[in-house]
């Protein structure tokens, strides 16, 4: 019993004394996506008020393939000193167990959660030269396409979105994964792909040049980011159909409690400013914000959440 008091009291010891001395050299926040998906850019945003805040450089290292694996893999096996942080979504830790046979890391026990970020609302595109202006006109062509017709992602929510609007409303159409969604905006807009249900962030560009059609948004609700577009469910009368993408910040499991509990009210501080925030708004992102501890349960919730509806989408794991 002794001898276990005394390893525990040093164990606490060196946390605070690391915590006291941290941060004294440049901080990695690493991200599953290539540069220019949507948590790339909340990631620069982000890293660039953090190095202001905590006093060192702030990197953003992009970590894209296999959905985010490659990027888990990493960030599970870095020391947990607080110098390796984790802007993930629900791809890495929500739907991954579920795409997946086998995943090299446990989304629940090899992390720290330490804040919440924010939300990525999704919208169903198509390439503005087809003569689709409808999701029901989407729907008729790609039953007509005689086997033609297919839907590019980047990412979970891109992936199961698709499948499922494909498998409800029985549409021939393929799906094709890509490494990051800028990738697959190239061939939307190419023609090489028919449609795709890209988070805001990255569609928003393109449809303000006239490059791609938005037909609805996946969430149950409207998106006051685009309030004039319909639901899936207004369209279609698949009620229950709601996919929206959320980011959150992690570190290595073990990371000490003084650094989890600065960096959560440090990034909360940032995320709920109001200048920060309304940038957000402009590049398609919504804010959201949490404690350690909110973020543990939530991640827990989503975890049943999207199992759930990878199930519904019948996509079979790999």
């Amino acid at each position: 019993m002794n001898r276990l008091l005394f390893l525990l009291g040093a164990t606490l010891a060196v946390s605070c004394a690391l915590a006291q001395t941290w941060p004294s050299k440049p901080i990695q926040i690493v991200i599953p996506f290539g540069p220019g998906a949507a948590s790339d850019m909340v990631s620069r945003r982000l890293a660039e008020k953090l190095q202001a805040s905590l006093g060192q450089p702030v990197i953003v290292i992009n970590k894209a393939g296999a959905s985010g694996q490659i990027a888990a893999e990493q960030v599970v096996k870095a020391s947990p000193d607080g110098y390796t942080l984790f802007l993930t979504s629900n791809t890495t830790h929500s739907a991954n167990p579920f795409l997946y046979k086998k995943l090299a890391y446990d989304p629940v026990k090899d992390f720290t959660p330490i804040a919440r970020v924010c939300d990525f609302p999704f919208v169903l595109v198509v390439d503005a030269k087809l003569p689709i202006k409808s999701v029901k006109e989407l729907i008729a062509y790609s039953r007509n396409s005689g086997g033609k017709s297919s839907y590019g992602f980047g990412n979970s929510t891109g992936q199961i979105a698709g499948a499922a609007l494909s498998r409800l409303m029985q549409m021939d159409a393929a799906g094709v994964p890509y490494k990051s969604v800028p990738q697959v905006l190239t061939d939307l807009i190419g023609g090489q792909i028919q449609f795709a249900f890209l988070d805001m962030a990255n569609a928003f560009p393109q449809m303000q040049a006239g490059k791609l059609r938005a037909l609805a948004v996946s969430s149950e609700a409207r998106s006051a980011l685009t309030p004039g577009l319909p639901t899936i469910a207004e369209e279609t009368g698949l009620r229950g159909f709601d996919l929206t993408a959320w980011g959150a910040v992690f570190g290595p499991a073990g990371l000490p409690k003084p650094i989890v509990d600065r960096l959560s009210s440090e990034i909360t501080r940032i995320v709920t400013d109001p200048e920060f925030r309304e940038k957000m708004q402009q590049i398609g992102v919504e804010i959201q914000s949490s404690t350690p501890e909110q973020l543990r349960q939530f991640v827990s919730q989503q975890l049943l959440v999207w199992g759930t509806k990878v199930k519904d989408a019948q996509i079979q794991p790999e």
